[in-house]
């Protein structure tokens, strides 16, 4: 089995800690999504999808258009980062000092306030990827999700403990893909 992660592109507004805040994708954002989609049409046999219209808006066209399955899935949705939704670094350092800075380098245990713990994410989504490894009859998913999503999908699939969700780069419109034999993940590339 093939399961590519795909990051939505960019969005409008530039970068904030968005979480379940929905800005639109920029014009860009919609390209650069579409750059990689282009290598992957033909290919895929199902796409599954964050609810977030970022995700779910290009999914939709795409499943539509090349007439596969679409599963939007709510446990893809990016961590819900409370009382730093729609905020920026900057604005967030400021009014929590020095607990960004901790996130960066390992959330673990960690919870911004009003909103989920990577515990939960993790939880959340290692029960959707057990779901995948034991029913999908598809042979080449593609995932559309979130930074952070991903990040914990990554992980899980390659045994990583939560801080290891530091060390993978995920910019806009990234590009990773997992090859699942016998049971085990393995990352065949992850383009930036």
């Amino acid at each position: 089995m093939i399961i590519d992660l795909l990051r939505h592109g960019e969005l409008e507004g530039g970068m904030k800690y968005r979480g379940r805040v929905d800005d639109p994708l920029t014009p860009e954002g919609r390209r650069s999504m579409e750059h990689v989609w282009h290598k992957l049409q033909g290919e895929v046999d199902a796409i599954a999808t964050s609810p977030l219209s970022r995700c779910a808006g290009p999914a939709r066209g795409w499943a539509d258009a090349s007439g596969i399955p679409l599963f939007v899935e709510e446990r893809l949705a990016e961590l819900h980062y409370g009382a730093w939704e729609g905020k920026t670094a900057v604005e967030i350092d400021y009014e929590f000092p020095g607990k960004l800075q901790q996130w960066r380098r390992d959330p673990t245990a960690m919870r911004p306030p009003g909103g989920e713990s990577p515990e939960e994410l993790q939880a959340r989504l290692s029960d959707w990827w057990q779901e995948i490894l034991r029913r999908e009859k598809h042979h080449h998913l593609l995932v559309i999700s979130h930074s952070g999503s991903l990040r914990m999908l990554l992980a899980i699939a390659l045994g990583a403990p939560i801080a290891a969700t530091r060390q993978f780069a995920m910019p806009y419109s990234c590009w990773s893909r997992l090859v699942i034999e016998n049971g085990k993940a393995i990352l065949d590339f992850h383009q930036r």
